[in-house]
């Protein structure tokens, strides 16, 4: 997904450390419409285009995913420019008629002005294009990942517990039946 050197995705049906940000560092899902987006965007891809999802966490600019993709896929680069195409636009157009968000202007701005320095983009540019992809090989630095994962919302003083956070898999992972998506658990 990157130019950069170790930041590739080699195997394609592997299991990858991934973060998806916001251009801008821009807080677009401190909106409930737009965390509302991605979780829809992922259990949409899971269901049929093949996507495993071990652990995730939504955050404020970025999210922080444990992806691999079922060996009949098409692999997981392609789920992700996908998954980054669709979400990129209902972001868009959450954004271009949303009435009750006051930030619009400012955002579409930002947008328009991303997409005007990158020549793949038509108009607007939403998410940055590094996914800095980092492949799970060994189970401690997969179990690191995770719990990484899973302590970023306590890290940022949201809640005090991971499995209190309600945009997470560390619910999943706590035995929780109130749950917002569907994961496969990994076992380190």
């Amino acid at each position: 997904m990157s130019n950069r050197p170790g930041y590739v995705i080699r195997d394609q049906y592997a299991c990858y450390f991934v973060t998806f940000t916001i251009v801008g560092w821009i807080d677009v899902f401190s909106r409930k419409a737009c965390k509302g987006i991605i979780l829809d965007a992922l259990c949409y891809c899971r269901k049929h285009k093949g996507l495993h999802i071990h652990a995730y966490v939504v955050m404020e600019s970025h999210l922080h995913l444990v992806l691999s993709a079922h060996p009949s896929s098409k692999g997981l680069s392609a789920i992700i420019r996908d998954f980054k195409k669709y979400t990129a636009k209902q972001i868009i157009e959450w954004a271009s008629t949303s009435s009750q968000e006051s930030r619009r202007d400012w955002m579409l701005l930002v947008f328009r002005h991303f997409g005007k320095r990158n020549k793949r983009n038509a108009k607007f540019q939403v998410w940055k294009q590094d996914n800095r992809p980092k492949e799970l090989f060994y189970p401690k630095f997969t179990a690191q990942k995770v719990n990484y994962i899973h302590q970023n919302p306590v890290a940022a003083g949201i809640v005090d517990h991971a499995e209190d956070y309600l945009h997470s898999s560390a619910r999943n992972y706590a035995g929780r039946d109130d749950c917002l998506l569907e994961v496969e658990l990994l076992d380190f």
